[in-house]
């Protein structure tokens, strides 16, 4: 007796998590709320000493002032926080911050970070960071998004070339990062004019 042939097989599709399904998202990454399972995370991530010297001169962040932090995000219009997944996975790997956010000049700051060093140099960040740039033109209405960068954050002035920002300028000296001076450059991208 023959085989019965049912046809080629047809691949399932990989369901999301149930967060990433309603986060903003694209084929690597989802931007979306913050847990209460990511906080801790995210703290760590903060006070690596080896990541902050690529975007900020280290200060230690202590639990009572990083929970103080995120008690007043929702009370504040002024900043907006995402947590960074994998597309088809739950944890958490960053977050993208928009802080002094002005509605009236229609502009805000923008940060990224991957928190893991196993995690950065995949281009998570950039992904993250065109979904962000997506949601402030196209739900924030904001026109303009600013950044400033370290001149020897080489991989972080490559993304964000790639996705639209400009350098402004450079500061000369601008930091005093783990015992030298390093230049700081600011970095802008506009949205749409309308």
């Amino acid at each position: 007796m023959a085989a019965l042939r049912t046809g080629p097989e047809i691949p399932q599709a990989r369901p999301l998590p149930p967060l990433n399904a309603v986060s903003l998202r694209n084929d690597a990454v989802t931007i979306g709320p913050l847990l209460p399972e990511d906080t801790g995370s995210m703290f760590v991530w903060m006070n690596d000493v080896d990541a902050a010297r690529l975007d900020l001169a280290f200060r230690p962040t202590d639990w009572l002032a990083f929970k103080t932090w995120l008690d007043e995000l929702p009370r504040t219009n002024a900043q907006m926080l995402f947590a960074i997944r994998k597309t088809f996975e739950p944890q958490i790997i960053g977050f993208v911050v928009f802080k002094n956010i002005q509605l009236v000049h229609r502009s805000a700051d923008v940060g990224v970070r991957i928190g893991a060093e196993s995690e950065r140099g995949k281009g998570y960040g950039t992904r993250a960071l065109e979904l962000a740039m997506n949601y402030a033109w196209n739900h924030l209405n904001l026109r303009r998004l600013s950044l400033t960068v370290f001149a020897h954050n080489a991989r972080a002035i490559a993304s964000y070339r790639k996705v639209g920002f400009k350098e402004e300028g450079r500061f000369k000296d601008g930091a005093f990062i783990d015992g030298e001076w390093v230049d700081v450059i600011p970095m802008a991208a506009l949205g749409p004019r309308r």
